[in-house]
This record gives structure tokens, C-alpha cells and sequence, in this order.
């Protein structure tokens, strides 16, 4: 199971995901506003901004924030064009290999902060490309694996999916990234209630975290998250289920 998964599991049984609403609001208008920027302002023609309104719906976000965004990022506004979009790479505890989304109106300001939280949590920042050819872009599709298993997600498959797998609690569905918006319509259309839908760079292999360096390494994910400027946390690690619940404790 993908570091990705787990960590939105963790996430969930946590209770801390997306808690600070305000916050949060911010992080998905920049996101929509770059999208626009970057793509244009149609959604059909614009997978990327997309995605980008539709985890702004499913996290409640008001439909007049939306559309500002997209104006912003389209011209009828200041803030598009300042800001930036940033990848950082680095290693976790346990030789764990992360990467960090970021949008960002300061570079070096960004930069340094990401690098600080880093180091104090058992980190470190790489350069340019150390990490990310442990990851490839997928759209993955979460739905609570008590309610649904694979055998209810045959109709992902004939919408175009590549995979479908299970982690206990969680089932996931792997797909093209241009493919995401397609098979989630599917899986709603058949009345299945989606967890979340993100494209995310997916690690090709996983490393096993221990207890030693669990606590810290989730302690790092979760400082990457809760920085303004972060999009998304990518990492490739795999925690056990015992493990995991201590780390929590």
C-alpha cells in the first residue's frame, strides 16, 4: 500500500485532516488560481484546475471563492501571476523519500522554511530529482473499504481505471491522471461516496517505518502539511497498523 493511502488513513483516523478551515480555504484557492493561470479558466479543457475545484467542493468551499480564484488566475485579478509553483524533495526518518507541492509567492522564504521543518524532524532536504523517480503521477480515488471492496469496483475498472486494491479500512483506485475525473463520475454515478480524489505522485515501492522512527516521521508529515505554503505531501512510506496506533498514542 502506497504511502499516499496510508497517509490519508492516517489522516482520517487522526480527525486532524483539513481541522483548520480557514487555512485551508487558502491553500485551495492558490491552487485554483495557478491552475488557471497555468491552463486557462475553462475546467473541460483544463484537467488540472479541474481537479483543483472539485477538492474545493468536496471540502465545502463557497462557489463565489471558487470563482474568484479562477478570475485571479485568469487576469481579473492581482494574485496569479506572484505566485509560484515549487517542488521540494528530501528523506524522512527511516530512509523514507518525500516530496512536497508547494505554492509559494517567495521562494527563498519557502525554501528555508521547508528545510527547517525538515531538519528538525529527523529530515533532510535533497536537491532536484533525488527523489522523484521513486514516484510516478496517478489519480487516486479513496472509499471506505468497510463499505465497498473490489468486487463493487468493477465499474472503476470498465471507466477506465488501471487498478484497484485494498488496505483494510481503505480502497483505492489507481488511474491515468487524465482518466481521474472519468472514473470518479463513474463510481459516483453507481452512488458510492468518495473519501478523496487527488492526482499525487505515487511511490513505485514502499519502505517499512518502524516504531523507532514512526512518531518522528509523522511528526515531519504533519509539518509539511500544516505550512501555508504546502499543496501536498508526497512519501513512499508503510507503517503496521501496531506501529501505527503507537505513533498515534
Amino acid at each position: 500500500m502506497s504511502g499516499h493511502s496510508k497517509w490519508s488513513s492516517i489522516k482520517h483516523k487522526k480527525g486532524a485532516a483539513d481541522a483548520k478551515r480557514g487555512k485551508l480555504f487558502t491553500k485551495l484557492a492558490r491552487a485554483i488560481t495557478v491552475a488557471a493561470r497555468d491552463g486557462g479558466g475553462d475546467p473541460e479543457g483544463n484537467a488540472t484546475l479541474a481537479t483543483a475545484i472539485q477538492k474545493a467542493r468536496d471540502n465545502s468551499m463557497p462557489k463565489d471563492n471558487i470563482q474568484r480564484a479562477i478570475d485571479r488566475g485568469t487576469g481579473e485579478g492581482s494574485d496569479g501571476a506572484t505566485i509560484e509553483r515549487i517542488v521540494y524533495e528530501g528523506y524522512g526518518p527511516g530512509g523514507t523519500a518525500l516530496m512536497v507541492d508547494a505554492l509559494s509567492d517567495n521562494r527563498n522564504r519557502t525554501g528555508s522554511e521547508i528545510r527547517h521543518a525538515f531538519d528538525r524532524h529527523g529530515g533532510s532536504l535533497g536537491e532536484p530529482n533525488s527523489v522523484s523517480w521513486q514516484f510516478e503521477k496517478r489519480g487516486v480515488i479513496l472509499l471506505d473499504g468497510e463499505r465497498y471492496d473490489e468486487d463493487d469496483l468493477i465499474v472503476a475498472i470498465d471507466a477506465g481505471a488501471e487498478d484497484v486494491d485494498t488496505d483494510g479500512d481503505m480502497v483505492r483506485v489507481l488511474t491515468a491522471p487524465a482518466d481521474m475525473t472519468a472514473v470518479r463520475a463513474a463510481l459516483e454515478g453507481e452512488g458510492m461516496e468518495i473519501e478523496s480524489a487527488d492526482v499525487v505522485m505515487d511511490p513505485k515501492t514502499t519502505v517499512e517505518v518502524d516504531e523507532g522512527d514512526a512518531k518522528t516521521l509523522l511528526r515531519l508529515m504533519d509539518a509539511l502539511e500544516d505550512h501555508d505554503d504546502v499543496e501536498a505531501v508526497h512519501a513512499n512510506f508503510d507503517i503496521s497498523e501496531e506501529v501505527m496506533e503507537k505513533a498515534l498514542a
